[in-house]
């Protein structure tokens, strides 16, 4: 297991993410909820893909999004894609794009 993917989990687990207003509307629309999210994250065995951020709005001037592909506890495959932030001395891993389930 990567370390990335470590220190997405371990964000997770101490509860420190959030999520955009976009994926809380792709959410809303798929019918999945923070847990069904958090719980595909904690099943991950490997980042699916790892993209550099093309947006003008990013802080860093190298900026990477983390895909991944899991399945939470009822079997629910959820893609996501996220990005690990440094916020007060903690990291928080942040659902910046998309939240859905896979058919």
């Amino acid at each position: 297991m990567s370390d990335v993917l470590v220190r997405i989990k371990r964000a997770v687990l101490a509860g420190h993410y959030f999520f955009s207003e976009k994926a809380r509307i792709e959410m809303e629309a798929d019918g999945i909820t923070e847990l069904d999210i958090a719980e595909s994250i904690l099943n991950a065995v490997a980042i699916y893909k790892k993209i550099r951020s093309q947006s003008p709005f990013r802080k860093e001037t190298r900026e990477y999004l983390y895909v991944i592909q899991s399945t939470n506890l009822d079997g629910l495959t959820i893609y996501s894609k996220g990005k690990l932030v440094r916020e007060a001395g903690e990291e928080t891993y942040y659902f910046l794009i998309s939240s859905k389930k896979t058919i």
